[in-house]
């Protein structure tokens, strides 16, 4: 019999749980280990933000579902992982031992590299958890009764650039049926070397599309700019040049802003030697297995990727839905080969699949390979994209509920694009 752990449950570790479940044999056992007893629709975080959905609305309580499908489920966080000894010590004194783990905790999100930066004891919103997002929309409400400024963006380091994009426009949307937009100038501040790079170096006409979009909505941008410091209505920025020297220096005022942080690895993984790299996130080989712990696996956001390549001011990589579900998918099949004695065989194929939600338009975009030269290089706007969205949150909050496994960008890429498979091994 084997103990396989899951350590979290959000995107990632979710279906991680469902899909295993359906790998495992009869004799072994699954345990989820999570701070958070309940699931949220990660990228609905946005719309929370202006009000146009409300928490219970992408919530789901996980305790239900995973007693149906036989799972423990422990809400508890984790104090210090100890792979030597293959236990995880938690925070209320226990520990739990393992014979594999998973590592699907996400990011932990590093406000405090920016001075000022972040909802706690910050300056700026966020909407990278349905928390900040509840607390961005009481900002929100209240710079709508004295509007001015808007400035949202992504900060250097950041590896997750899409939701400061839709944020942006979903903003604006709002703005426009409040009657409000003409009182608001918004600026865009991003890492980027140019709008619509995502971390991926652009995807198909990414670049044009988004810049059409902000030329059409009057928003303003900055790209290659540093957030040096912010403070109470201000934002103090450096643009950088192509050799890495401050082109110049401004002061940016606002009365509400929204900045995408850096990520980095959970404290109870950082600093082990060989598990994860300085930022702390999980080294993983093709078959998302840990090279110096071979019993350890991580998948989601918490792994390590290399970015694309140098650009002037640091931006990460992202790990698209798509992505994840393609190492979820890969991960179950490997240890189900790897519990009756065979070898990993199963690769993720990590390509990008992303819908942009604008509000009542979008942007959606299929990168495969995700990392350039690419087969598919494909990107489209129009209002098809917000329907998409919606479509795609209602799916996936049911499939969460219901315990399924199926994958479902793989699926709808397919029959979009109207080719017969996306699974390719990714390069390196």
């Amino acid at each position: 019999m084997a103990h396989i752990v899951i350590l979290g449950a959000g995107l990632g570790g979710s279906i991680m749980a469902y899909e295993l479940a359906d790998q495992i044999r009869k004799e072994d056992r699954i345990t989820v280990v999570t701070k958070d007893p309940a699931y949220h629709f990660v990228p609905s975080n946005p719309w929370v933000a202006v009000g146009w959905r409300k928490r219970e609305d992408i919530t789901v309580d996980l305790a239900e579902t995973m007693r149906k499908k036989g799972i423990e489920f422990r809400t508890v966080a984790a104090e210090k992982l100890h792979p030597e000894e293959n236990r995880i010590a938690l925070v209320d004194g226990s520990s739990i031992n393992y014979d594999y783990l998973i590592i699907a905790t996400g990011p932990e999100l590093a406000f405090d590299e920016i001075q000022g930066l972040g909802p706690h004891g910050g300056h700026t919103q966020s909407i990278c958890h349905v928390d900040h997002a509840e607390t961005a929309w009481e900002a929100f409400e209240a710079f709508c009764r004295k509007p001015g400024p808007i400035i949202v963006g992504a900060v250097q380091g950041a590896s997750c650039f899409g939701p400061a994009y839709e944020f942006t426009f979903i903003l604006e949307t709002e703005l426009r049926r409040r009657k409000l937009r003409d009182k608001v100038p918004m600026t865009f501040v991003t890492s980027e070397p140019y709008i619509g790079h995502l971390g991926l170096d652009g995807v198909g006409d990414t670049k044009g599309l988004l810049e059409s979009e902000m030329r059409e909505k009057h928003v303003k941008w900055m790209t290659s700019t540093r957030v040096k410091r912010v403070e109470e209505g201000k934002m103090v920025v450096e643009e950088i040049a192509d050799d890495g020297s401050v082109k110049a220096e401004k002061e940016l005022p606002f009365g509400f802003a929204m900045m995408l942080p850096a990520f980095r690895g959970i404290k109870p993984i950082m600093g082990i030697e060989g598990l994860v790299n300085p930022r702390g996130f999980v080294i993983v080989d093709e078959h998302q297995r840990n090279p110096k712990y071979p019993n350890v696996f991580g998948i989601g956001v918490c792994i390590a990727i290399p970015p694309m390549g140098p650009t002037p001011v640091p931006c990460g990589v992202p790990k698209t839905g798509f992505m994840i579900e393609s190492m979820v998918t890969a991960t179950a099949h490997n240890l189900g080969n790897i519990l009756r004695g065979k070898e990993p065989d199963e690769v993720g194929t990590w390509n990008a699949v992303c819908l942009a939600d604008f509000g009542d338009s979008g942007v959606a975009f299929v990168a495969q390979p995700q990392i350039p030269p690419r087969n598919v290089n494909w990107a489209s706007s129009g209002k098809w994209v917000h329907l998409a969205k919606v479509g795609f949150e209602k799916y996936f909050i049911r499939k969460v509920k219901k315990g399924t496994s199926e994958p479902f960008y793989e699926k709808a890429t397919m029959k979009m694009l109207g080719i017969d498979k996306l699974k390719e091994p990714r390069k390196g």
